[in-house]
This record gives structure tokens, sequence and C-alpha cells, in this order.
């Protein structure tokens, strides 16, 4: 469910979707009876803004609709159904926020044994453990000052591993410049040095449950439980988490409009942000080697090696295993069997999903971004909306803005904050989603006649996109048409994309987003009313 929420690594619909997560997990309960078929993943849930509550409910309303459909299918004996529960296991987020973190975590397990037990009368206790691997949080890691990210990691990851009732199976932390570019070796060996000191140099794992009899602890828990609870039932009555898709979505980006906001007021700190900016200069971050750089020829040598792997394949043997992928995804079959087929047979990934695609057909899941937002008198954003206004009448139609994620990303949500707070201060904003080639945004730019185009991308590709997207535009006649972008972009990249010809460069130090848009209404007067 995650994907059409926040991570965007879908392909299918969401109904047969979810049929090929139940013919996994109907199969792995007894050819790989150890192995968990899945991770109800709530992970980018957080990242996308979600509250605790909602990371709570989103995630069990996931594994709800997985079990129910598991269930409905008939491909596991009512007599097996506790095994194929005792199999599900959870990939979370743990945010700053020390105790709402750890009280969050310790409401997952009490309402994954509740679930198990009162909905599907599960009663091994071996069975009911709420088993979890986490990521503590990227959204909060920040490009200023980003050595503090240090701390702020050290502080989640305690939220997920001091409570033994609520601790984590798996550790996984991000490193502390991943707001600036790709972590290096050694930024990615500081964050595993301190799971290892935690593990080995403290005292950690010696104790029972430090937290039970804390009334702080046990009240908060409550709290979030009922909370959750009533947005699962809230969902439940809309139908379950499937027919409830875009109502999640749209809650998720309003909640971290709420988030943003706050940021962008003062109401939320973050410290090197909006609070204690000054700084004396870090020997950390900066100058050459700071990131983590890919090879442009590994791409080239990728396609060379997928080439000749095709080409030593039995590509009758390939014909027929594609064959009957089809036919057992037409007719119900469990797709299992004929997909390792297909992989012995030496089908790639992509042809997989292709043939998939054929049977299938592809989604595109909402953006969130059409609800109807007010300003609500806020100063800032009413000065912008009054330039668009005047912008727009000059321009003789309403200021238009194409916010385009080409590439492969998925990672949508500073994109619908943009595209949000586009709408909101008076722009015709035109955001489709992910995943869209340089052509369909230039395609787009054209149709909606764009004043400017908007390029978010977080993927690290943003050198190759951006040079794709411009000749694309160029190619339709809107080579004037400015160009700006947005994502996690190193200084060094920025010059190389202002030198091909980018109007500005966005990064997350730029946290404002009214100012930007402020500064995207003068990009555009000064392209089409100054020098136009």
């Amino acid at each position: 469910m995650k994907e059409y929420l926040s991570r965007g690594t879908y392909v299918f619909p969401p109904e047969p979707s979810l049929r090929l997560i139940s013919d996994m997990v109907s199969w792995c309960y007894t050819e790989v009876p150890k192995w968990n078929p899945m991770n109800v993943c709530s992970y980018h849930l957080q990242e996308a803004g979600a509250t605790p509550e909602q990371e709570l409910a989103y995630a069990l309303a996931t594994a709800i609709s997985v079990l129910d459909t598991v269930k409905a299918g008939g491909q596991v004996p009512e007599s097996d159904f506790e095994t194929v529960f005792g199999r599900i296991s959870f990939f979370v987020n743990a945010g700053v926020r020390f105790v709402t973190e750890l009280c969050k975590m310790r409401a997952f397990v009490e309402l994954w044994e509740e679930i198990g037990r009162e909905r599907y009368g599960v009663t091994s206790t071996k069975a009911l453990l709420f088993r979890y691997g986490v990521q503590v949080n990227s959204l909060g890691l920040t490009e200023p000052q980003p050595e503090n990210n240090v701390y702020r990691i050290l502080i989640e990851a305690m939220a997920v591993t001091l409570s033994k009732k609520a601790r984590c199976r798996a550790l996984q932390l991000p490193a502390w410049n991943e707001a600036l570019g790709l972590p290096r070796p050694w930024d990615q060996q500081w964050s595993l040095r301190l799971q290892q000191i935690l593990a080995y140099e403290t005292d950690l794992l010696e104790y029972e449950d430090i937290f039970d009899g804390s009334h702080v602890i046990e009240s908060k828990t409550e709290e979030l439980k009922a909370l959750a609870r009533d947005t699962l039932a809230d969902l439940d009555a809309r139908g379950g988490a499937i027919q409830s898709i875009d109502h999640m979505k749209e809650s998720l980006v309003g909640a971290h409009i709420d988030r943003i906001k706050a940021i962008e007021s003062g109401d939320l700190t973050v410290v090197g942000v909006n609070r204690y900016v000054e700084t004396a200069e870090s020997p950390l971050a900066g100058g050459d080697g700071s990131i983590q750089t890919v090879d442009p020829a590994e791409e080239s040598a990728q396609v060379r090696d997928l080439k000749e792997w095709r080409s030593k394949r039995d590509a009758s043997a390939v014909e027929n295993a594609l064959a009957a992928l089809k036919q057992a995804a037409q007719d119900g079959t469990n797709i299992m069997e004929p997909s390792i087929a297909c992989a012995k047979a030496g089908v790639t990934t992509g042809e997989w999903g292709t043939a998939m695609r054929d049977v299938f057909g592809e989604f595109r899941a909402p953006t969130g971004v059409a609800m109807v937002i007010k300003t609500d008198g806020e100063e800032d954003a009413a000065a912008v909306r009054k330039d668009v206004e005047r912008v727009s009448e000059a321009l003789g139609r309403q200021l238009t803005y194409v916010l385009g994620k080409p590439g492969l990303d998925g990672h949508s949500n500073g994109a619908e904050q943009i595209a949000a707070r586009g709408r909101e201060v008076g722009m015709n904003v035109v955001y489709e989603g992910i995943r869209f080639t340089p052509s369909e945004i230039a395609a787009q730019a054209k149709e909606a006649n764009a004043h400017v185009v908007g390029l978010s991308i977080l993927s690290g590709s943003h050198l190759d996109l951006v040079r794709e997207t411009i000749a694309e535009l160029r190619a339709v006649g809107l080579g004037d048409v400015p160009v700006v972008i947005g994502g996690i972009i190193p200084p060094e990249d920025a010059r190389a994309l202002r030198q091909m010809g980018i109007a500005r460069v966005y990064t997350p130090k730029d946290f404002k987003i009214t100012e930007i848009m402020g500064d995207v209404v003068g990009i555009v007067e000064k392209a089409w009313l100054v020098e136009g």
C-alpha cells in the first residue's frame, strides 16, 4: 500500500498487486517456511509526513488487507492460517521525538497482538509477536549543519532499541550526510559503528524492559492506540485499505503540509535550520570527495552485460516461460511457480514486468494535491498570491507551472509540497505524479503552454535527466521556457546545472516553500515580461 501512498515503486493496479502478494505469501509458508515473505512497510509513510497514528493505522490496515486476501484466496487451509500470520513482519520508521516514537512501537506490538487474537483467532504467543526491522528517519536529516544529524540518528536508534518489549529485530541507520548526496563508505561505517557500540559496549541488552510500569509511557501508548483504532475504523468504513488509497494519500499530503508550515513558521524547531543557525565552518562537509559519486560508465557496462546475457539464453525456453507466466496471471493460478520457471529460463526482471503489464495493465496513483488549500491569512502566502495575480494579468492568463518527476525516482513528497503550495498561491500547477520520461514532461509542458517547468529529482541522476529534459523541451519549441530543479544536489552539480541553462537550483536548505514560489514568480516575470 505504501507504494501507492509514498514510495512509488508500483507498476500494476492495487487489486492485481495484492493478488501477487497473496500468491507469494501462500506459496512461501510451505515452500520456504522460515522465510518472512513480506515486510509491511510503514517507513515511507513517515517520510511522506505521516503522523504516528497514521503510520500505525495505515501499516496495520495494509497487513489486514494482505491477510484478508490470503484468507479469501483459499490457498491456505484454515488450520495453517496462524502460521501465515506469524510470518508477517514489518519495516517501520523512527523519528526524533523519542518518547512518542518509543510509545508508537509499543503500540504497534499491542495492536498487532490485538488484531491477531480478535480478527484472526491467533493464539500462539510466538505467532503473535510483532517482528520488525527499522530504518530511522531520513526526512529530518538536514543539509545545513549536517554534522547535527549524527545526534538525530542516535536518538532515533535508541527509540527502537531501549524498550525490550518493542525492540527491533534489525536496525538500519542512514548516514549523517544523506541530505548532501550519496554517502561514502566511511560515512556508512560511521553509522554501523553506532550500532555496534550500542550492542557491544553498552549494557542495553542485559536488562528487562526499563519502561514497564512508567505511567508516562503507558499513557502515551494508550493515546496512540486509541487514535490508531479510530483511524482503522474509518478505513474499514470506507471499504478497507484498497478502497481508501485516495483518502490516505490526501491525508498524508495534508499532514506533511502541516509539518512543513510548522518548520517555516518556527513552531517546530529544527536546529541549524530555523533556530541556532550560526555555525563555524565544518571540516567534515564540502570539497572534492565529500560525497559518493557513480562512474557514468557503469550504466553502459550494465547494458552491455544485459545484452550479452540475453544473447546466450535459449530463446524458445524464454518464450515458453513467459507464455506460461501470462497464462497463470490470466487464469488466477499461483504466480510463483511460473515466475521461478522464468528465472531459470533466464527471463529478466524487465521482461517479467512487461508480461505482467500485458495482463494487468499499468496504474498511476493519486498525487494527493487536488485538495482545496486555504492560506488562512498567512501574510507571506498572501503576498505571493498577489504577485501571481499581477504577473498572470500581465501574461494574459494564469501563471502555469508544469512540475515533473523524471526517471525512476519514486520519492514524491517534495514535489507534492511544491505543487500544493503553488496552487495555494494561485498558480495553475500541472503535476501528474512520478516516473515520467523527459519527452513526456516536455509534452505536458507544451500541452499546458507552460510558463515555467520544475523538475524534482532525488535519485542522483539529475545531470543526465536535466540534459535530456532541456533537449526535449527545445525539440518541441519550448527552449525559452525557464526550468528550475529541486533535489539532493551537491554544489558542484548545481554549478553544472546552471551552466546547462537551469534558472534555479533548490536543495533541502531551501525549506521555505512560499519563498520558493515567490522566486519562481520572479523567474517567470523576468523570462516573459522583462526579457521577452
